[in-house]
């Protein structure tokens, strides 16, 4: 994987001063992104373990609220493969009330592409065709997340007075509420 940059004193994506990281690939397309260099997989450096231990240590100071992913697209199969361990170790570092968030940006609509198919309690005869967006790290992926930040983002719905949002269509799901 790739990313596009890094902001370590961002106020603009998530609660507080946060770091955030923008991956690179997304195959979302959305008509007027605001991140449309970091559509291409190629674009930007790659994503290594000396990235990741920068990441973590500018995580340190108490003033950080936590780590907020966007893109490009976080959940892209191949970006959650290389993410996972990284948010493991953020979550090692940091448990979820142990005072850093993690924030993620997607395009994906959370019921729609990253849930488990409606059918599979039932079982295999009843279950949906297995969406492109769930790989065997989205669930460790979400378990970790606090705040996930949904939807396309639809140029006809922009609304630049919704916090963290850039149209109307996206939500703020607080996924491990207490």
């Amino acid at each position: 994987m790739n990313y596009a940059s890094i902001r370590t004193c961002d106020i603009a994506n998530g609660e507080g001063v946060r770091v955030s990281l923008f991956v690179s690939g997304c195959t979302h397309r959305c008509k007027g992104c605001f991140n449309e260099e970091a559509q291409s997989f190629a674009y930007g450096r790659p994503f290594t373990r000396a990235v990741e231990d920068e990441l973590l240590a500018a995580l340190e100071p108490a003033h950080i609220a936590g780590l907020t992913l966007l893109g490009g697209e976080p959940m892209e199969p191949g970006n959650q493969r290389a993410l996972a361990p990284f948010l493991r170790r953020f979550r090692e570092r940091w448990p979820r009330g142990g005072g850093k968030t993690l924030w993620i940006y997607t395009g994906c609509v959370y019921e729609l592409d990253l849930l488990p198919p409606s059918g599979d309690a039932l079982g295999p005869e009843y279950a949906t065709p297995h969406r492109r967006w769930r790989t065997p790290y989205t669930d460790e992926i979400l378990s970790y997340t606090d705040v996930l930040v949904d939807g396309p983002f639809v140029e006809a719905l922009k609304d630049i007075s919704l916090p963290f949002r850039g149209s109307s269509n996206q939500r703020l799901l607080h996924l491990h509420a207490s």
